[in-house]
């Protein structure tokens, strides 16, 4: 099954800046072979339901083994079976 997710991975307690940990979330979502598109607030991932959840927890357990005590993470999933529908396709219907 298909989804489309919106995630948001917040390392607690690491400091005011926390880019260098999200860049390196970011990476790991890109070499899953997910569709990841980042913006200011998350990433919205598209994929395999499996594929997405293990990519959110592969995450986690990169920033915990670089030393990341405690990990805040907001996920919206949304799945439907009617027909294919990406990211993209959905920007661009609100545009029309």
């Amino acid at each position: 099954m298909n989804v489309i997710a919106d995630v948001c991975i917040v390392p607690v307690g690491s400091g005011v800046s926390v880019s260098k940990e999200v860049a390196a979330c970011v990476k790991l979502l890109r070499e899953a072979n997910l569709n990841a598109r980042t913006h200011g607030y998350g990433t919205n991932l598209e994929g395999d339901w499996d594929d997405v959840f293990s990519a959110i927890k592969r995450c986690h357990e990169l920033l915990h083994a670089s030393g990341t005590v405690r990990i805040s993470t907001t996920i919206r999933a949304g799945t439907r079976i009617d027909k294919d529908q990406t990211v993209q396709d959905k920007i661009d219907k609100v545009a029309e």
